[in-house]
């Protein structure tokens, strides 16, 4: 039988295969995994329909194929001709998500929503270009006639980095022409050649995205934590009694909230289909996590609503799920504002990606001592420094200003919090 990739669902077009679970020549069993499948929304895995042999692998690893396409031949030896055309429909229908490829940066990245998912599909119009809709507004944007450009994709499909090299006066690069060119290989064993798939290549992807659409901007700010650290030595000791792991996200997460919803403009997204600004009513924050494949952007949901201590079991929930791949779909989508940090590793400062179609992210840095100047006296502090990147699109220089100073307000004074309702 002729196994064609199935239909995910939620507006899905095609998947990248990322993993083979079989080989030509297994025998399989019914129900048995055979192959890992990730889409703009999950990283699926689809059992087989029948039992039988793998007489031949069609889509490999790294391949991103259409919905309907053939992936894989299986043979069904003993079964009668007629029950291949049934299984064949029913194999896949309910196939298991394993984790939702949210994908950020020192910059995370969210998921896309459905209409970005729509928008990747690929597309034949006007002759025999094939792209999908996301490249043909880019080279519209960027006043490419799509016609004149070579497409280095499958099938000779025109992709976005296709686009951006002929509006910058190069050649788009093409297969034939990349191995005619001549080179001079290293000696064997001195490199090594990884190949970009699965979570990495959508983290790529994403990126380059948010790069290209949003045009970034950094503030950044020094904040004093001195207080918040003598804070946190004494409610450790209070949470370690709860089983809770208190770092010092959970409070940021407050002071953002607060920050947040006294500037609203930053608790957002940019719809770039609608030129549209959605400003969001609730309040779930990001949190950008190491995981095996790359980084994930788990969500914790209605922080506004939370006490510290329980911030810090959803912090720790959630991001321990997406250490070990084991993230929910719900835990992954729905993020309007994101953070990333590397705790004690986090360096001064950095400019971290935004993780579109939010319009802001918030890096955290390193507490450390450090002398300051207070009184008119040098002193040791414990000083933090936040940098916040920002889509200039939709907030200007002096509101992101604004609305850091407000949150370095009151993570150097925390007996606000105290006011504002913990």
């Amino acid at each position: 039988m002729d196994f064609k990739l199935p239909d995910i669902g939620e507006g899905i077009a095609e998947g990248e295969i990322v993993k083979w679970k079989v080989s030509e020549g297994d025998a399989v069993r019914e129900d048995q995994p055979l192959v890992e499948v990730m889409t703009d929304k999950a990283t699926v895995e689809i059992p087989s329909p029948r039992k039988g042999v793998i007489r031949r692998i069609v889509a490999l690893e790294g391949k991103v194929v259409p919905v309907g396409s053939v992936i894989v031949v299986i043979d069904e030896s003993g079964l009668p001709a007629n029950s291949v055309g049934a299984s064949s429909a029913a194999a896949g229908a309910a196939p298991a998500v394993h984790a939702v490829a949210a994908v950020g940066s020192h910059a995370p990245v969210a998921s896309h929503d459905s209409a970005v998912a729509m928008a990747e599909r690929p597309v034949v119009a006007s002759g025999k270009v094939l792209a999908t809709p996301a490249t043909r507004k880019l080279a519209r944007d960027l006043g490419v006639d799509i016609g004149q450009v070579t497409g280095s994709g499958p099938r000779g499909r025109v992709m976005k980095d296709d686009v951006r090299s002929f509006a910058g006066g190069k050649k788009a690069p093409s297969a034939p022409a990349a191995a005619s060119m001549p080179s001079h290989a290293p000696a064997a064993g001195r490199e090594e050649r990884i190949p970009v798939r699965g979570l990495r290549r959508r983290i790529a992807q994403h990126l380059v995205h948010s790069k290209h659409t949003a045009p970034h901007f950094t503030y950044v700010e020094e904040c004093d934590m001195t207080e918040m650290v003598e804070l946190r030595v004494k409610a450790k000791d209070i949470a370690d009694k709860r089983g809770v792991k208190l770092t010092y996200l959970p409070f940021i997460m407050k002071a953002l909230v607060i920050g947040l919803k006294e500037f609203p403009l930053l608790n957002a997204s940019m719809d770039d289909e609608r030129q549209e600004v959605v400003l969001k009513r609730y309040y779930n924050l990001g949190v950008a996590t190491a995981a095996p494949e790359g980084l994930v952007v788990p969500v914790v949901k209605d922080c506004d609503k939370r006490s510290i201590l329980d911030l810090a079991r959803e912090v720790d929930r959630v991001s321990e799920d997406a250490r070990q791949g084991k993230s929910k779909l719900e835990d992954l989508q729905g993020g309007t504002f994101s953070i990333t940090s590397l705790g004690a590793l986090g360096g001064i400062l950095a400019t971290p990606i935004i993780n579109h179609p939010e319009v802001a992210i918030l890096g955290v840095h390193k507490i450390a001592k450090r002398p300051v100047v207070r009184d008119d006296q040098i002193v040791i502090r414990h000083i933090m420094y936040l940098s916040i990147s920002l889509d200039h699109r939709v907030v200007d220089g002096v509101v992101g200003a604004q609305f850091l100073q407000r949150v370095v307000r009151f993570l150097e004074d925390p007996k606000l919090l105290l006011l504002e309702g913990l």
